[in-house]
This record gives structure tokens, C-alpha cells and sequence, in this order.
């Protein structure tokens, strides 16, 4: 349930009303807003403790949250969440464009495609350093050398950077060199790795499994949220349908869904979601009118010869043409 503290209500009250809950056995997640402060309290509730706590003194409501996801929803925080990487903002009404290889091959082939991105408007540079790949055999990433190099172009071009994470045992390796850790499809139910996500002082980027409905993909955020890191993006890459032209079926309805449901940012990556580089700007141009904060794209100076996922990169001159795209049409839809 959600207890709305009435407006400019004392900090006693909201400090009484938390003891209160504890008490109770509920959990406590407090957001403070400008004018009101909202206590999100997760345990098991019934009509005769709802109606106790709206007889404590600055109580204005108490509010019963129907949703499974508690903590991310728009009912337990009506403004949206505004998520920091580095000094970027992400849901703030600003596009943000993430962009770079899918896979780090080298030091200086990177540097030449984080500079590429960067000088077409990218404001955040992605490589993966950690690759986890369908066949044992295919490449799996340099691992800690592919993120010194990661670190490395982030200071020259001066972009906060992105990753993958996969192992709960060296999330502080990779938060020590990327600014935005990202949850690949693959992990987004590891739960354990999720929990130990929740603990530290980064924002996560969560992208939604191949097989993974709306709820469940809120419900893994929650886990992320719940247990102490409410700085979340979520990143729709696409779904396993019956159709095969097509990598994954990209879903664009959850941008205004996850809106609805959520307090959450959410970001577009049409590169997984499409698995076709011809289909990359079009489909960047629909998330945007669909009214995401974001899209993620794959860039490689030379797909052809890419160690993964050449068939969906943007060469450098495609993107620069996809960003003067994408950035017409989200001034257009801002007015």
C-alpha cells in the first residue's frame, strides 16, 4: 500500500507513521517529493490497518497498490523517474542516443568508432566487454581488457559508457569502468545477479527478455528496485515470435505502456530488436514517436568483418544519417 502524507505535512508525522509500519512487519521505501512525501510499504495489508493509518496525523490517504510491482509503479511515484549516467539525463524529455560495437575488438578500432559516434551526436558509448554468446565457440569478449579500453574511450570522448554485466561476482570490476551497467535478455530472471544490483550505487539498464511478458519484466525491475537501487532504465530489444524474418519481434507497445504502468525511463534497441541493419533506422524512428527517452544502437566501422552481430551495425555514415533523423523528429514532437 501507499501512505500519501498530506502536503508540507511535519517530518514527526512521516517519521511516526514509518515506525508505525514497522512495526506492522512492512517494508518501507520512502520517496520525498517537493511538496509531499510518499511511503511505499510492502507487507501484507487489510482494511483495519489501512484504516489505522488514516487516522495517524499528517496522513492525507492510504492507497492499496493492485499491481504485483509495487515499487515501480506509476501509483507509488506519479513523476517520472529521471535517471543519471555520469552527467546525462535519461527521461527528462530529452532523447538520449547510445551507440558503438556490440562487441570490443581492440583498442584502436574501438577508439575510432567511439569517436565516430560521438562526433555524429551519440551521448553515450556502448561495447561490450563480457559477451555471452548462444555457441561456447563464438567470441566471448576481451573481459577486463575490454573494459580498461571501454574506460579509456569514455575519458577520451568524454561519453559515459555502457556494458554488460553477467556475473554477480564482478559487478565491481565492470562498475569500476562503466557508468550504466546493463542487464542483457539472457539475465534479466537471474535474480541473484539482479538483488546484488540493487546494492550498488550505479544505474542499471535492463533490457527485456526474448520471451518475456510486460509484467515480468516489470516484476525484474522491482527486484532491482526493492532492494535499494531505484536508478532503472528499462530497454525493449524485441521478443521471440513465430515470425523468423525477422531476429525478434519488436515490440513498440511497451513504450507507452511502461509509461503507463511505471515511473521508469525506458529506451529502443532496434538493432537486437530487427537483426537487420536496413530496418535499424526506421524502427529508431518509430520508438521515438512512440515517445521513448532513448534508443541504443549498434555501430562497427566495417559489419562485414564484426567478431558479433555485424548483420544488424550501422556503418559510421549510416548512423551520422540515422542521428540527423532521429533528432528532426524528436524536436518536432517536442514542438
Amino acid at each position: 500500500m501507499i501512505i500519501v502524507m498530506e502536503r508540507n505535512a511535519a517530518q514527526e508525522d512521516s517519521r511516526m507513521v514509518g515506525e508505525k509500519l514497522q512495526e506492522k512487519g512492512f517494508q518501507l521505501h520512502v520517496s520525498r517529493g517537493v511538496e509531499r512525501t510518499i511511503i511505499g510499504a510492502i507487507g501484507e495489508r487489510t482494511e483495519a490497518i489501512m484504516e489505522m493509518f488514516e487516522t495517524l496525523p499528517g496522513v492525507e490517504k492510504v492507497v492499496p497498490i493492485v499491481q504485483p510491482f509495487k515499487l515501480a509503479s506509476r501509483e507509488f511515484k506519479e513523476e517520472t523517474t529521471v535517471v543519471k549516467v555520469k552527467d546525462t539525463l535519461v527521461g527528462d524529455g530529452n532523447l538520449q542516443v547510445i551507440a558503438g560495437p556490440c562487441a570490443i575488438e581492440g583498442r584502436d578500432k574501438f577508439l575510432e568508432v567511439a569517436w565516430a559516434v560521438k562526433e555524429a551526436g551519440a551521448t553515450m558509448l556502448r561495447g561490450g566487454a563480457f559477451k555471452p554468446r548462444t555457441s561456447p565457440y563464438s567470441f566471448q569478449g576481451l573481459e577486463k581488457e575490454g573494459l580498461e579500453i571501454l574506460s579509456e574511450a569514455g575519458r577520451e570522448t568524454g561519453l559515459p559508457v555502457v556494458t554488460e554485466i553477467m556475473d554477480p561476482r564482478i559487478i565491481d570490476l565492470v562498475a569500476e569502468h562503466a557508468d550504466l551497467l546493463q542487464v542483457g535478455a539472457r539475465n534479466m530472471q537471474n535474480f541473484f545477479l539482479l538483488r546484488e544490483l540493487g546494492k550498488v550505487n550505479k544505474p542499471i539498464l535492463l533490457k527485456r527478455g526474448p520471451s518475456a511478458t510486460i509484467e515480468e519484466w516489470i516484476m525484474a525491475a522491482e527486484y532491482i528496485i526493492s532492494s535499494g537501487n531505484e536508478q532503472v532504465i528499462m530497454c525493449e530489444r524485441g521478443i521471440r515470435t513465430f515470425e523468423n524474418y525477422t531476429r525478434n519481434t519488436l515490440d513498440l507497445s511497451t513504450v507507452p505502456i511502461i509509461k503507463q504502468l511505471t515511473h521508469l525511463p525506458i529506451i529502443v534497441d532496434p538493432s537486437h530488436g530487427t537483426g537487420k541493419w536496413k530496418l535499424v533506422e526506421p524502427m529508431a524512428m518509430a520508438a521515438v514517436a512512440a515517445g521513448c527517452d532513448g534508443v541504443m544502437v549498434e555501430v562497427h566501422q566495417n559489419p562485414s568483418e564484426a567478431l558479433s552481430d555485424g548483420p544488424q551495425s550501422l556503418t559510421p555514415d549510416n548512423f551520422r544519417t540515422l542521428m540527423g533523423k532521429v533528432k528532426k523528429l524528436s524536436g518536432v514532437l517536442k514542438g
